[in-house]
């Protein structure tokens, strides 16, 4: 059920270390990390970054995070360990890199199967470029697709997830936005393929969350869901609906409508303004909560769909924000 399942990221957690840690001496341990992140209320699972969070023992970091009575969703791939990553991991000039990052990638796939995680999420956030002229656009297209393809083939039982970004760390990625992601899904044709949606990622990517999530539901899977929010420039990590609430709402509307029964995970950055990151973490849950009720609310009364045969913005707004109240749609 939506809404039994929520996640974060927990890099925050090391954040305001002396206030929480006062006779820790350096930084805190990632199981220190993980210890903190579960005292979040109503927190039930940890995506863990590969080969960030995950070392040579995989079973090692697993256990710590089973003992803290939390479960790992899935592992995402960072592509850090090779300086040359910088110019491109599936499509960097140097086959050697190339086949670097793919074979990382099929590593981390095997760590995700070992720890019973279901799911690996791509990020391909080094892959495009900065300058006209720059690149061979077909070419650098082939080597993209080249590589999902192959990682996809790798564990045919493990979901394979990609999460969209318009850009950084290069000026322009080569998959940018939902629909381009759904191009790519498509020429790979593999079935173990789906899409993660980034809030703050579709708003700049000039996207309605919630028509990114049809669009990516009727052409593919929705496979990942991470809340977060910003002002639609870049990616400010910011609370759950601080700043879209009702674009939020119709996202959680969107996705509970078409099944989507995944770990909604909070990729926000509560330590980039010196927030608690446990409190931040938990707000957010609360918050989720209280749009959750507000979707079934809605769902209860027929009044918006009549409203959106119409097209009528007027009755529907009224109707998403008298719900969100709290109270039944008259």
């Amino acid at each position: 059920m939506l809404g039994n399942r929520f996640a974060t990221r927990i890099n925050s957690f090391a954040s305001g270390a002396s206030d929480y840690w006062p006779d820790l001496a350096g930084k805190p341990s990632l199981a220190q990390i993980i210890q903190r992140a579960a005292t979040v209320d109503g927190l039930t699972e940890l995506d863990l970054n590969y080969p960030d969070h995950v070392g040579a023992d995989a079973m090692e970091i697993a256990k710590v995070v089973g003992d803290c009575g939390l479960s790992v969703s899935g592992l995402a791939m960072r592509y850090y360990t090779n300086p040359a990553f910088k110019r491109g991991a599936f499509t960097n000039p140097d086959g050697a890199v190339r086949r670097e990052a793919i074979d990382l990638t099929k590593r981390g796939i095997d760590a995700a199967r070992a720890i019973g995680a279901p799911m690996m999420t791509l990020w391909l956030g080094q892959d495009g470029f900065d300058y006209t002229f720059q690149c061979d656009y077909a070419a650098m297209w082939q080597d993209e697709i080249a590589g999902i393809a192959e990682v996809a083939a790798h564990d045919a039982d493990c979901l394979i997830s990609i999460e969209y970004k318009p850009n950084e760390p290069r000026a322009y990625s080569v998959l940018p936005d939902a629909a381009t992601t759904l191009l790519a899904i498509k020429e790979v044709g593999a079935a173990n393929l789906g899409v993660t949606i980034d809030f703050a990622h579709a708003l700049y990517a000039d996207e309605q969350p919630a028509f990114a999530a049809a669009l990516i539901q009727r052409h593919s899977r929705l496979l990942g869901l991470h809340l977060n929010d910003g002002y639609a420039k870049r990616d400010d990590g910011l609370m759950v609906a601080a700043v879209h609430e009702q674009a939020t709402l119709e996202l959680l509307r969107e996705v509970k409508r078409g099944g989507f029964e995944g770990a909604i995970y909070f990729d926000t950055f509560p330590d980039a303004s010196g927030l608690d990151p446990v409190a931040e973490c938990a707000a957010n849950i609360r918050t989720v909560r209280r749009m959750l009720a507000a979707v079934d609310v809605m769902a209860g009364d027929n009044r918006l769909a009549d409203a959106q045969s119409r097209q009528d913005p007027i009755a529907a707004q009224e109707i998403a924000r008298i719900a969100l109240a709290g109270k039944t749609v008259a």
